[in-house]
């Protein structure tokens, strides 16, 4: 059962994001949270870089809203077993400097005692460096 409640909690966190309910998503995760979005991005992505703590979590989404736009986010699959979460879904975003990007994504959760303890995201990362390059004129 712990499976659907695990779920359940990240299902939150998204409807969470989609409402720009930012302390919402804080709220699912542990104080000692690790988070690792973007597996593969380059120094050129402000909002890349593995983080640890809700402090640091907290800064990675001002950053994040800083400098992207998602013009489309769709968690779409969310696969439990055991302590882990898979969701499988697509985005389409602009960078700061207005390059758009769009992937689909695989976010890999892990909870204990129903708080977010670990998250990892795989993306094209290809695509979202190229989105944040900076080009010299």
């Amino acid at each position: 059962m712990h499976e659907a409640r695990n779920a359940k909690t990240v299902q939150d966190a998204y409807a969470a994001f989609g409402r720009g309910d930012i302390k919402g998503v804080l709220d699912t995760l542990d104080d000692q949270v690790t988070w690792k979005p973007i597996t593969g991005a380059g120094p050129q992505v402000p909002h890349a870089g593995e983080r640890h703590g809700k402090d640091q979590v907290t800064e990675f989404f001002a950053i994040l809203g800083r400098s992207l736009t998602f013009e489309r986010f769709e968690p779409r699959d969310f696969i439990a077993q055991g302590d882990r979460v898979v969701v499988l879904g697509s985005y389409r975003g602009r960078s700061r400097n207005g390059k758009t990007f769009e992937s689909e994504w695989a976010m890999v959760f892990t909870l204990r005692n129903g708080k977010v303890v670990y998250f990892q995201e795989f993306t094209d990362s290809a695509a979202i460096n190229a989105a944040f390059d900076v080009v010299a004129a």
